[in-house]
């Protein structure tokens, strides 16, 4: 088809008359997947599929090697799209750990059929892990988000599906013995010792202190980019954290390393402190439990939650709260049962009438 006839033919628009004698029209932009367009130019159609062409992300490696329409085509899609891309590294990890899970079962399905009972399916399937299950049904929401972006879908179809309640604590927050029995069993000089005073001295996240090194402290201060929340922290060396750097070796970027002196990756990290727990004889404990930790012992020591969340970067005061009224309460209790005893270590008998006539006031006794 000459250039006269197709003179104010959208941008990215190819056509070309086949051996039929009938026109044909492609969407072709660098980087873009080529797609037919139907109809004449500006036709209701035709531009229905110029829009949609339009709004396509740039085609990731290994596109061409996913069938157009299917879940594979969509994930590599959007690990190509700006809403993955923006995502903290560590965020982007666990997003692609589970879709790639999701695909190797799942790839060759189209994007479009997925629905609310094939999602309820798949997270039933995970029932004994809710911890994946909900995992598994936010990056299907993200998904369903790009395919409707990118005019693959109209609907959400994880939209009504509710994500399973978890009744837990959580990570097991290490207490004062479990820290005394790590320490004694991994001596000062040793590598586990040194990862068990960062994470309890700085009450940093693993993915922080795996990344900290000499390079890092500064007049006394150990300065901190959290990796998670990209809060900039400066926390002071405790004294006890101070001996324990200086008695590690210095010819690494990073404190703690591999035994072959590399830095660790963060699951690594965690599977090798594992070991090392399990080697104290602390099987239930986690390096996650020691920023819990670390957190408790800063209430404790009478800190707020302010206070407490300038050392360990928390974006909300909740789980902090929660601590320091513990904190409280415990010590609270205490000055309540040191004043129901005098000073010679009798029965405070006073107290004792006192809170009786209370409860007979009150027709409790």
């Amino acid at each position: 088809m000459g250039q006269n006839l197709m003179r104010r033919a959208p941008k990215y628009v190819h056509g070309f008359i086949d051996r039929h004698g009938k026109p044909r029209f492609y969407f072709r932009r660098p980087g873009f997947e080529s797609r037919p367009l139907h109809g004449l130019p500006y036709s209701a159609e035709f531009m229905g599929d110029y829009q949609a062409a339009m709004a396509g992300q740039t085609l990731p490696v290994g596109a061409n090697r996913a069938r157009l329409g299917t879940m594979w085509a969509l994930a590599l899609s959007y690990f190509a799209s700006p809403d993955f891309c923006t995502l903290k590294p560590s965020t982007q990890r666990a997003y692609r750990g589970i879709i790639e899970r999701l695909c190797k079962d799942h790839g060759d399905k189209r994007s479009a059929d997925l629905r609310r009972e094939h999602v309820v399916k798949l997270m039933s399937a995970r029932a004994e892990q809710p911890g994946a299950a909900n995992g598994l049904r936010m990056v299907l929401r993200v998904m369903m988000k790009h395919a409707i972006e990118i005019g693959l879908r109209a609907d959400d179809p994880t939209r009504e599906v509710r994500a399973i309640r978890i009744k837990s604590q959580g990570h097991h927050s290490w207490t004062d013995d479990e820290i005394a029995q790590f320490e004694w069993h991994h001596p000062v000089g040793t590598r586990a010792r040194l990862a068990l005073a960062l994470l309890l001295y700085t009450g940093q996240r693993r993915g922080d202190v795996i990344r900290m090194g000499a390079q890092h402290i500064r007049n006394g201060a150990l300065y901190v980019k959290q990796e998670k929340t990209g809060a900039e922290l400066i926390i002071p060396v405790h004294p006890s954290l101070a001996v324990i750097i200086a008695a590690a070796p210095r010819d690494h970027l990073t404190f703690v390393t591999t035994r072959q002196g590399g830095p660790f990756e963060g699951s690594a990290f965690s599977r090798w402190f594992r070991q090392e727990c399990d080697k104290a004889k602390l099987p239930h404990c986690s390096a996650h439990g020691l920023r819990k930790a670390a957190a408790r012992r800063l209430a404790e020591a009478g800190c707020t939650a302010h206070e407490i969340g300038a050392i360990t970067g928390h974006a909300s005061l909740t789980e902090l709260v929660r601590y320091t009224r513990a904190a409280d309460q415990r010590r609270l209790a205490e000055a309540a049962m040191t004043k129901t005893r005098t000073s010679s270590g009798k029965p405070n008998h006073k107290f004792a009438n006192n809170l009786k006539k209370s409860f007979t006031a009150k027709g409790a006794v």
